[in-house]
C-alpha cells in the first residue's frame, strides 16, 4: 500500500494522530500544501463520527448497561478516543486536545462539587444535540472553537459551567470577589504571569462578579440544566483599574457601569487580553511546542510571524495554525520526531497504524492512567507536565505493555497483511517499517531486529513464523524509544 512522503507523514503525526494504511494511501496522492489544506479546511458540519460508534470496521467500545457518553465519564473518555481514531477532521481533535491542556479543567472537582457523575459528565463532555436540556459540555465547546476565534473562546470559557465550578466563579460576588478565574485568565489563558501585578488580580475578580450559574431541574437527572447566568445584583459596579491598557486609547480603567450592563466589564477585559501582543506571543510559543519542537527553543522569527498573523486576523486561529504548518520551521526535516508523544497520542497512533480489529478503546483507559494521562483529568490548572516528564519508569513500562497487548490482539490481522512480505526477514522488517511512521533505524537496531526475526530456526515464512514474528516485531517497534517521538 502506498505511503505518504516523509513530510506528509510528519504533518499527519503533528496535526493529527498518524494515519491508518487507508488514510496513508489517500494522503500519498497529495502534495504537502494540498495535505495541509485538507486538514485545516475541514467542514464542521461533516465531522460527526458518533453514528459509527459500535459498528463493524471501527475500533470497539465497551458497553456496560448502555453507552452513555453524555452522563458516564468512562463512556465520555471512550467516545473521545474513538473520535481521535476515526474523525474525518483529525486536526479538530488535535486542537481540542491542545485547548483541553490550555484550559485545564478536571472532572473530579466538578463531580465533587455537584455530587453526581451524570451532571458532572454533562458539564465536561455532553454533546448538545444529544442532551435533553441542550447543554454543551466543555470539550464540545473546545471542539466547536478548535480553529475558531480565540477572543470568542475566552468569552465562552468564562461562561462555561464546568469552568465556573473548576475556578470557583460561582462564588464570585460583590464585596467578596473570588480571584481564581481572574488570575488564571491572565496567568495561564492569555499573556502570562510576568505581565500583571497583584492589584490586577483583584480588579479582574471584581470585573467578573455576578458571572454565575443558573441551575434548574432535578440534580442528577436528565432534566437538570446548568447554564450561565449574569446576576446583576452581585456585580461590583465601581471602577476597576489595571496596570495595562484595556482600551485602544490606552486607558487602563474600566469606568463605573450600571449593574444591568456590568457584564460588559468582563467582555472589555477579555477583549484587551485577547489582543495584547504578549498573548499573541505566548500562544505562538505554545504552538511552536505543540507543532514544531520540544527540543529546540521557539525561534524568535517564528514567534514574531505567528503572533503577527494572530493579531492581523482578529485572533482567529485557523489562519494562525495554517501559517504554523506552512512555516519553514515546521517544514524543516530536522524537526521531525522532535516532540514527545503524549500518552493519548501514543495510544491513538498505535491503534491507527497497527490496527484495532476486535479491540475496545475501553482497554486503553487504565493503561493511559498508568502512562500519566487521563482525559478530562489534568492534574491541576497548569495541565499536564509535558516533554520528558511523561517518561517515568512506570510510564514507559506502561507504554511497552500497551504495545504488547495491542500487537498480540492484532497478530492475526498483521499476519494477513504481512503475507506478501514473508520471503525473508529483511522483507518482513521492511513491511513493518513501512506500516509505522518511524525514523530509519540505526544500523545496529536494524541488525538486532533482524536477529529477532531469525531467532528460533531457519526462516521459511511459514504461517507460525509469520504469526509469532510479525506480532512480536510490531510490539518491539511500537514499544521502542523512537515510537515515543512524533
Amino acid at each position: 500500500m502506498a505511503r505518504p512522503s516523509p513530510a506528509v507523514e510528519h504533518l499527519l503525526r503533528r496535526a493529527g494522530f498518524g494515519a491508518t494504511p487507508e488514510e496513508g494511501a489517500k494522503f500519498s496522492r497529495m502534495t504537502l500544501p494540498t495535505a495541509i489544506a485538507a486538514l485545516v479546511n475541514f467542514d464542521p458540519s461533516k465531522t460527526d463520527i458518533d453514528s459509527a460508534i459500535g459498528t463493524p470496521g471501527y475500533v470497539g467500545i465497551t458497553i456496560r448497561t448502555a453507552f452513555a457518553p453524555n452522563t458516564s465519564i468512562t463512556d465520555a473518555r471512550q467516545r473521545w478516543l474513538f473520535r481521535m481514531v476515526h474523525s474525518p477532521a483529525p486536526l479538530q481533535e488535535k486542537m481540542t486536545l491542545f485547548w483541553h491542556h490550555h484550559f485545564a479543567t478536571a472532572y473530579s472537582k466538578i463531580n465533587g462539587s455537584v455530587g453526581n457523575q451524570p451532571d458532572a459528565t454533562r458539564m465536561m463532555a455532553a454533546k448538545k444535540s444529544q442532551d435533553s436540556t441542550g447543554m454543551r459540555g466543555q470539550i464540545e465547546l473546545l471542539r466547536d472553537y478548535a480553529l475558531g476565534n480565540f477572543r470568542d473562546l475566552l468569552v465562552e470559557i468564562a461562561k462555561d459551567p464546568a469552568m465556573l465550578y473548576w475556578l470557583d466563579g460561582r462564588q464570585n460576588v460583590k464585596g467578596a470577589p473570588q480571584e481564581n478565574f481572574g488570575r488564571e485568565l491572565m496567568e495561564l489563558f492569555t499573556f502570562g504571569v510576568e505581565n500583571y501585578v497583584e492589584t490586577d488580580v483583584y480588579a479582574a475578580a471584581r470585573v467578573f462578579t455576578g458571572w454565575n450559574l443558573r441551575v434548574t431541574g432535578t440534580n442528577g437527572t436528565p432534566s437538570a440544566n446548568y447554564a450561565f447566568l449574569y446576576n446583576s445584583a452581585q456585580h461590583d459596579v465601581n471602577a476597576k483599574d489595571f496596570s495595562f491598557p484595556i482600551y485602544a486609547n490606552g486607558s487602563r480603567r474600566i469606568e463605573p457601569r450600571a449593574a444591568a450592563s456590568g457584564m460588559q466589564d468582563g467582555i472589555d477585559l477579555i477583549n484587551a487580553l485577547a489582543v495584547h501582543p504578549e498573548t499573541a506571543r505566548r500562544l505562538a510559543k505554545r504552538l511552536w511546542t505543540w507543532f514544531v519542537s520540544e527540543i529546540d527553543p521557539p525561534d524568535e522569527g517564528f514567534v514574531d510571524q505567528i503572533s503577527q498573523t494572530y493579531l492581523n486576523n482578529d485572533t482567529n486561529m485557523k489562519p494562525v495554525v495554517r501559517a504554523v504548518l506552512l512555516s519553514s520551521h515546521f517544514l524543516n526535516s530536522s524537526r521531525h520526531y522532535q516532540r514527545y508523544a503524549w500518552p493519548v497520542e501514543f495510544v491513538v497512533r498505535s491503534l491507527k497504524e497497527l490496527g484495532h480489529v476486535g479491540f475496545s478503546v475501553d482497554s486503553a483507559l487504565t493503561p493511559l492512567v498508568n502512562m500519566g494521562q487521563q482525559l478530562f483529568e489534568p492534574p491541576d490548572v497548569n495541565g499536564w507536565e509535558l516533554g520528558p516528564g511523561w517518561f517515568s519508569t512506570g510510564g514507559m513500562l506502561s507504554r511497552m505493555n500497551f504495545a504488547a497487548v495491542l500487537a498480540t490482539n492484532q497478530r492475526f490481522e498483521l499476519r494477513e497483511d504481512a503475507r506478501s512480505s514473508n520471503a525473508s526477514p529483511d522483507s518482513l522488517l521492511s513491511f513493518a517499517l513501512s506500516r509505522l511512521s518511524l525514523p530509519e533505524p540505526a544500523p545496529e537496531v536494524r541488525t538486532a531486529l533482524l536477529d529477532y526475526i531469525r531467532a528460533g530456526g531457519t526462516w521459511t515464512g511459514s504461517e507460525t513464523q509469520l504469526l509469532n514474528k510479525t506480532g512480536g516485531l510490531f510490539h518491539l517497534l511500537t514499544g521502542s524509544g523512537d515510537y515515543q517521538l512524533i
